[in-house]
């Protein structure tokens, strides 16, 4: 294959997924519930479309993973795949995060513009962060950019709608305006960025669950002080 060979894994929300890439080119995706199964189904997932695809692990050139935030469990799912398989063939692993992969992974739906991406943080917050996307001005549609305009932030579920008008931007995610999950597709629209950035650490690396677990929240007010990992 003419480029560099990625696995491309999110599992952000309570539907995970993987796509198999070769460079800007997705060669297969497939999503997957992340609970309420009696097991776990991101890993088979991922040598499911492996086998179709006829790739071999010694063939990956990558992984590339979604960060978060999200769900607690998923996330550490989907990044102890991609640490294994990274760790285990001596190939790099980036991150990126996976409101970007909301905007990303939603590109042939979309028009340049802004966009708000959304996820729930449960207790009545949600996840946001600001997007512009851009297509250069040569049209190859593919060879997107995606300038941030809002960091990462934990707001108020009431006032999302007003931040995404005070940055002129359309709100996307689970149950927002634009309807959209975080996919593991989304990795093609950011080869340019994967490639002008660094791999993580895979000794130090996890993923940004944006917020303390439940039960990490539960045990600390019952001691009284913050549990040490």
């Amino acid at each position: 294959m003419s480029a560099v060979l990625t696995l491309a894994l999110d599992a952000s929300t309570y539907t995970g997924s993987v796509a198999l890439l070769d460079g800007e080119r997705m060669i297969s995706e497939r999503e997957v519930a992340m609970r309420g199964e009696k097991e776990e189904r991101l890993m088979p997932a991922v040598e499911s479309i492996m086998a179709e695809a006829g790739v071999r692990p010694s063939e990956l050139g990558r992984v590339a993973c979604g960060g978060g935030p999200g769900s607690f469990t998923s996330l550490r799912i989907a990044a102890a795949i991609g640490k294994g398989i990274a760790a285990g063939r001596g190939i790099p692993l980036y991150s990126v995060s996976s409101l970007l992969l909301l905007v990303a992974g939603s590109v042939s739906a979309l028009t340049p513009g802004r966009y708000l991406a959304v996820m729930d943080a449960l207790r009545g917050d949600a996840y946001v962060a600001g997007y512009e996307y851009r297509e250069p001005s040569n049209g190859d549609g593919r060879r997107v950019e995606f300038l941030e305009m809002a960091p990462l932030a934990l707001v108020e579920r009431g006032n999302v709608s007003a931040l995404a008008d005070s940055l002129g931007a359309r709100s996307i995610g689970p149950g927002e305006k634009i309807a959209a999950l975080p996919r593991a597709s989304g990795f093609a629209r950011l080869t340019t960025l994967l490639g002008g950035s660094a791999p993580v650490d895979l000794a130090l690396w996890e993923p940004d669950y944006g917020r303390l677990a439940e039960a990490q929240v539960r045990w600390e007010r019952e001691h009284g002080k913050p549990l040490r990992r």
